[in-house]
């Protein structure tokens, strides 16, 4: 159990209520975002496998999308730094994507995959063929008994199998889950000391050590305001992808597997944007269409949680 001494206790007040107020007169400013593409090179993530699919790759959608989305952000909000973790075809370990969001001090980490699924296995008769069978008779008694096989031919049918395709399709979003701060909070821990406050300055660092029982506790802070942002921007952009017709499957919790989302220093969140081995969903990704439309509606979420996270505290945004 966490035990600070009273004076730590005050300290801690005394702060939060100086953040609070620095806060409430200059909001925090979104100033560098980064844009992941998932896999790559090697890592080829999901593949259209059903009958008849284009045989999609998510590495080549993920990255599709996220250039386009990189070139929207830039266009729409030039003000903004916007990070790519890769734009080629090459494989980056996910401890690498992170470090290059927390290098590069990233405000927001968008991270661009597509999902599937188990795909089940259909059967269909495609023709016949001629077999040859035994039937087993026996002549005679006792020590003369004898087995004898009669051949017989039997028309029997030939089978191919398939994969069926998902019926699902939709676009989700994932943020780390809740309880699982503790992984933020190492990733907010290995700054080494330095820690943005977000007092709403231009460059506001503190050295303190988050070694001590009262820095945990103020990280344990900051990890959970990074839940709740990206809860915000994770339900702005399901909002987006309603507007555009798309089945929004909503915003969901990831337990494990995610080290981008639980490694960066910042908001985060998971864009899966369609189901590859889904027919409408491949086509919708494989498309130049498809892939515009989802770089701006990533940009329009981008904007509106932009804007409310700049507005000022007293705005009906900003709550």
């Amino acid at each position: 159990m966490l035990r600070i001494s009273v004076a730590a206790k005050l300290f801690l007040a005394l702060f939060f209520l100086s953040v609070s107020s620095a806060s409430a007169q200059s909001p925090k400013k979104l100033k560098t975002i980064i844009v992941d593409a998932g896999h790559g090179g090697n890592d080829v993530g999901a593949v259209g496998q059903y009958e008849h699919s284009l045989r999609s790759k998510e590495k080549d959608v993920t990255l599709a999308i996220a250039l386009k989305t990189v070139a929207e952000l830039k266009k729409q909000l030039p003000e903004l730094n916007v990070v790519p973790t890769r734009t080629t075809d090459v494989f980056q370990d996910p401890k690498e994507k992170a470090k290059i969001a927390n290098d590069n001090k990233g405000d927001l980490f968008l991270c661009i995959h597509a999902d599937s699924g188990p795909l089940k296995t259909g059967r269909r008769q495609v023709g016949t063929r001629t077999v040859t069978r035994y039937k087993i008779s026996y002549k005679g008694k006792g020590k003369n008994k004898k087995k004898i096989k009669t051949p017989y031919q039997v028309d029997e049918p030939i089978y191919e199998h398939f994969k069926l395709p998902l019926t699902r399709n939709g676009t989700s979003v994932w943020i780390f889950a809740a309880h699982k701060t503790s992984d933020k909070l190492r990733a907010i821990m290995q700054e080494e000391g330095e820690f943005e406050i977000e007092s709403g300055t231009d460059s506001t660092y503190s050295s303190f050590d988050f070694n001590t029982p009262e820095g945990r506790l103020l990280a344990q802070v900051y990890a959970k305001l990074y839940q709740e942002k990206s809860d915000r921007i994770a339900t702005i952009l399901n909002e987006e992808v309603e507007k555009t017709g798309r089945p929004a499957l909503g915003v969901n919790q990831r337990q494990k597997g995610i080290w981008v989302l639980q490694a960066t220093n910042m908001p985060a969140i998971l864009i899966e944007t369609g189901f590859i081995n889904n027919p409408e969903d491949e086509r919708y990704l494989s498309s130049e269409k498809g892939q515009q439309e989802m770089a701006e509606v990533i940009t329009k979420a981008v904007i509106r949680y932009k804007n409310m996270l700049e507005a000022p505290k007293h705005a009906t945004d900003a709550r």
